[in-house]
Formats: structure tokens, C-alpha cells, sequence
């Protein structure tokens, strides 16, 4: 039977991820779909319960990040103004529970008040990055469905943008009439790189590429997957263009999934950008060992 010192729990809008921790040892790890967007406030606790409630001997620290603490989700954690380091777990929200088993701290994103940003559980895996790479001065790229681009001086995050590039795509491909076109089709490398050289050449393809995408399918028999790699490649390439005060002159690390993360990385090395991917799969539970590290010295 397994018994932690503490939990980690990385609560996202569609998964929950969770390891059961010796210190800095993990002694199980397990997921399930009931993420935040299939939860209402009071369906969190027992979501946990359900996940690693046989994990709870006694009163065990849960220390957990991401959209648990959004306004709609267990309770709602704090934002940090920046520039600030990207952990302060003793500013950690204390939801009530009914299990007394569980003392579960929500960790607070981080703020920005110009432009108008917030961001919650990258800063977790900011700071898993940082604990890894501590003398790291430049950009950080983060991904995914909204990315965020995040300069880091001094272990501090000092300025960020989120820009929602995947959102985009998703909505593009999905429910705009490109959807006759695209649908779930992957992206075609050769596609992707050809209309990204064109991009940088021309940012206005960004707008001006768009219906072309449906045009050329009826037309000219674009396949799916060619006309899914240049949508991909015309909003990357804008999504570079809006970041450049962020990344220009700075080295600039791309975190996360090897595929999606190498496609960030070579159209930022295109831009004349000095810049690496790096594996964020294993950042977000860094960051939170270093959270609970933080917590003991207290």
C-alpha cells in the first residue's frame, strides 16, 4: 500500500494528473479525464478522492496547480504580479475540505496588469524549468492551446503574452467553413515549412491565406492534410511575428511536446531566433517538488 509524504496534483480543463511523493521520489503516478471543465466547485474533492483517495493515511499536503484554482474551479487561487518569481507557495489558496485526510494547497498564477495577462499552472512549469536551469536568461515559449511567451531574468518572470494560436486553429479548422476542408486531417510537414517561408516574406497571408486554403481545395484538389499544415503555418508564423519584442535578441526555449515544440523551434531558428526545445513532460511535477520543498523550509 502505498503512502506518500505529499501529493502532486496537476489539475487541467480536461485531465487530472497526480503522484503519490516520497520527497523528491515518485512512488505511483495516475490520471483520469475529470478535468476542471467536467467539474462543478463542489466536485473536486470527490473527483481527488476517487483518483488517490487510498493514497490518504493521515493529513497529507496535496500541493496543486493549474485551472483547479480558476474562478470556476475548487476555489480560486490568487495572481502574483510580475515581475516576481514564478512560485510563492505559501501565497497558496486552502479550499475546504470535508475529508480531513486531505490539506490540499492550490498554488496562485501570475498577473500582469500591461497589457492585461494571467496565467495559471505555467508558472509551475516555469518553475520547473528554472529549478533544472537556474542561471537561464531569455524567453521561454509555452505551446498549446493559448501560448504564452514569457521572459525569465534572474529567476524572475518579468513580462509575458499569451497568445491563443491553438485555440484558433481548433476553431478554424473545426467550425469555420475550412472544416470542409481540414477537419481532423494531421499536418503535412512539407506544407507547413513551404507556407511558413511564405509567411515571413508576407505577414499579411495570415488574413489573406485564409479562404485560399478552401479555394485551392475546390479548385485545385488541395489535400487535407497540405491544407492543414498551412493553416498551421500561417498563424505560427503571425503568432512569431506579434511575439517578436519578446524573443528578438533573447535565446529563447520552446517547452512541451516534442512534435509541436520542434515546429516552434525551427520557425523561430527561420526568424534568425537563437532558439532549442526542450521536454516540458516532466517541468510541471518539478515545479511542484520544488513548491513542496518550499513549503517544508517554512
Amino acid at each position: 500500500m502505498v503512502r506518500p509524504d505529499w501529493i502532486a496534483v496537476d489539475w487541467g480543463t480536461s485531465r487530472l494528473r497526480a503522484w503519490a511523493m516520497a520527497g523528491e521520489q515518485v512512488l505511483e503516478a495516475r490520471a483520469s479525464d475529470r478535468g476542471m471543465g467536467t467539474l462543478t466547485p463542489d466536485g473536486f474533492e470527490p473527483a481527488l478522492l476517487e483518483l488517490a483517495g487510498d493514497w490518504l493515511g493521515r493529513a497529507t499536503p496535496v500541493i496543486a496547480c493549474g485551472m483547479v484554482g480558476a474562478r470556476t474551479g475548487w476555489a480560486e487561487a490568487e495572481y502574483r504580479a510580475v515581475p516576481c518569481t514564478p512560485l510563492d507557495p505559501l501565497r497558496a489558496t486552502r479550499p475546504p475540505v470535508r475529508d480531513a485526510r486531505l490539506d490540499v494547497h492550490i498554488l496562485p498564477g501570475l498577473m500582469q496588469s500591461d497589457p492585461p495577462d494571467v496565467m495559471r499552472g505555467e508558472e509551475t512549469q516555469i518553475a520547473g524549468f528554472l529549478a533544472e536551469t537556474p542561471d537561464f536568461a531569455g524567453t521561454l515559449c509555452l505551446p498549446g492551446t493559448h501560448c504564452k511567451w514569457v521572459r525569465v531574468e534572474g529567476g524572475r518572470v518579468t513580462a509575458f503574452r499569451t497568445l491563443m494560436t491553438g485555440e484558433l486553429y481548433a476553431l478554424l479548422s473545426r467550425q469555420s467553413v475550412l472544416r470542409l476542408t481540414i477537419g481532423e486531417a494531421a499536418a503535412d510537414a512539407a506544407a507547413f515549412h513551404r507556407t511558413l517561408t511564405e509567411v515571413a516574406a508576407d505577414p499579411g497571408l495570415a488574413q489573406a491565406g485564409l479562404f485560399p486554403l478552401r479555394a485551392a481545395a475546390l479548385l485545385d484538389g488541395l489535400s487535407p492534410e497540405a491544407a492543414a499544415g498551412r493553416l498551421s503555418a500561417l498563424l505560427i508564423g503571425a503568432e512569431i511575428a506579434a511575439a517578436r519584442p519578446l524573443w528578438q535578441g533573447a535565446r529563447v526555449a520552446v517547452i512541451g511536446a516534442e512534435g509541436l515544440a520542434g515546429l516552434y523551434a525551427g520557425a523561430l531558428t527561420q526568424r534568425g531566433a537563437d532558439a532549442y526545445q526542450k521536454d516540458g513532460s516532466a517541468l510541471v511535477l518539478t515545479g511542484l517538488t520544488a513548491a513542496a520543498a518550499l513549503l517544508r523550509t517554512e
